[in-house]
């Protein structure tokens, strides 16, 4: 399919994403006696990506994530040459579901960005006041597993038709884990939405949930890469000009 429409793929799919994810975070988590708290938002996250894999994965891959095709880069498993559209379209996705969720959370009396608008931080801005170091650790590391799951759930040797469901399960424990810690990126994108609608500080701290969630895909790519690939060709470029 043309690189254009799988670009399509992945704006739709991150905004879906980020709209969902965060929107729950911004509309529903603490609200008055009903709230669905951390861990539904855990859930909303990996709901999300799981009924993008079903709607979008034959399309686009549904990545979703500037890391995740970084990583899928680093496993051989995704064309180089494609992932600057890949990006841009997920970055894209993913302010433009910010806007929107923006839009709504603004016509309630009283809504102020000031509440971080699910935003992602560390030191002072940690949900749970976790270092930088802290919050920089546990981005690489549950990134690292993050595409360790996603590598091994879509190899061929794997069950058929069951990736979108141990992906989505595993970004809804990544979420259980870390919302405390960073408010959970593992996605450049997610993270730069919010981060641009509230600014100061959020934009200032942007740079680790860029930085962080790549070295982490790029390490669970090459350990993915060394360790468990199963003995077929990897993606070639002239396929994305198909």
């Amino acid at each position: 399919m043309h690189l254009s429409k799988r670009a399509a793929a992945e704006f739709f799919g991150t905004f879906w994403l980020v709209f969902g994810g965060c929107g729950s975070a911004v509309l529903a988590a603490a609200f008055p006696a009903l709230g669905i708290g951390f861990a539904g938002v855990s859930l909303a996250f990996g709901l999300t990506v799981l009924t993008m894999a079903f709607a979008i994965g034959h399309v686009s891959g549904c990545h979703l994530n500037p890391a995740v095709s970084v990583g899928l880069v680093v496993g051989k498993r995704f064309p180089i040459s494609d992932l600057p559209a890949y990006i841009a379209a997920q970055v894209l996705g993913a302010v433009a579901a910010s806007g929107v969720l923006y839009l709504i959370a603004n016509g309630k009396p009283g809504f102020s960005l000031a509440g971080g608008f699910a935003s992602n931080g560390y030191a002072d801005h940690s949900p749970g006041g976790y270092s930088l170091l802290a919050c920089f650790l546990i981005e690489v590391v549950l990134t690292a597993f993050f595409l360790l799951v996603i590598l091994g759930s879509t190899d061929e040797r794997a069950p058929k038709g069951f990736a979108p469901i141990s992906i989505g399960l595993c970004l809804t424990l990544i979420h259980l884990i870390s919302i405390p810690v960073t408010n959970t990126s593992v996605n450049p994108a997610r993270s730069t939405g919010p981060a641009i609608f509230v600014g100061g500080w959020a934009l200032n701290q942007l740079w680790l949930f860029w930085a962080a969630p790549i070295l982490g895909a790029i390490i669970g790519g090459l350990i993915s890469d060394t360790l468990f690939r199963a003995p077929q060709p990897p993606i070639r470029e002239a396929m994305s000009k198909d």
